[in-house]
């Protein structure tokens, strides 16, 4: 009858969610608590729920798998290649209310969302940090455990992230995938490319926090005589 009533009587103590039912409470206490209690088998993988489980283990038997008529990668649920195929298409059906920004999935305009509204219920049992994702709430537990579980094939080198081992891999395959479309100089990563331009566009990204006098290069601010906290209107992580 809830489903009709809309009551919702077991709420999660760490962020307020109310859920009709105690089994979803548990599942969604998970979350937080970063408990994956099904494991793969054969590649040890842990997930959340079971059901997550058995369509993991189709990647391992090959069992109907979904593929993309452009490029040829599979799934393993038809939902999945749907969500994929607009990275062909450039369809964005979800979009923010208060920017416009719009989105490939649902998941992703809602996680946008946190960003309007301030809202962060992932919680670090150590140092009390919160996040609007679980997802960058199990990054930053890396940083207490010390885990890098992302290891270079080539070197053995381990690190906490995947982007990270991406970009050093470039190291040994002399990848350079970011061009300069002035020059067509190549870099290893987009921050590379960033500094590069400024070469062409005169842009000065980083001010002095004294005298706000701007420059091009950070190494310049360092050297001017008003050495102070660095601002940036540029951050953001490198790809």
């Amino acid at each position: 009858m809830r489903t009709h009533t809309g009551e919702k009587p077991f709420s999660c103590s760490e962020c307020g969610r109310a859920f009709s039912d105690s089994g979803n409470l548990k599942k969604h206490m998970s979350t937080h608590t970063g408990e994956k209690p099904f494991s793969c088998l054969v590649c040890k993988k842990a997930f959340l729920m079971s059901r997550n489980l058995r369509l993991h283990m189709r990647i391992h038997t090959g069992e109907n798998l979904f593929s993309c008529s452009v490029c040829y990668k599979s799934f393993i649920q038809r939902g999945i290649l749907q969500i994929h195929m607009r990275t062909h298409t450039g369809e964005k059906p979800f979009s923010c209310s208060v920017c416009n920004k719009s989105f490939t999935q649902r998941g992703i305009l809602q996680s946008h969302m946190k960003t309007h509204t301030g809202e962060k219920p992932f919680s670090c049992s150590v140092c009390k940090k919160s996040f609007a994702r679980s997802g960058i709430l199990k990054k930053h537990m890396r940083i207490h455990t010390g885990e890098k579980p992302y290891s270079c094939s080539e070197c053995g080198r381990a690190f906490t992230e995947s982007g990270a081992l991406k970009k050093h891999i470039r190291l040994h395959t002399g990848e350079k995938p970011f061009s300069c479309p002035v020059c067509k100089k190549s870099f290893t990563h987009s921050g590379q490319l960033r500094s590069h331009m400024t070469g062409h566009t005169g842009e000065k990204r980083f001010s002095c926090s004294v005298c706000n006098k701007r420059f091009a290069w950070r190494s310049d601010v360092k050297r001017h005589k008003c050495v102070g906290p660095m601002e940036t209107e540029a951050d953001g992580e490198d790809c």
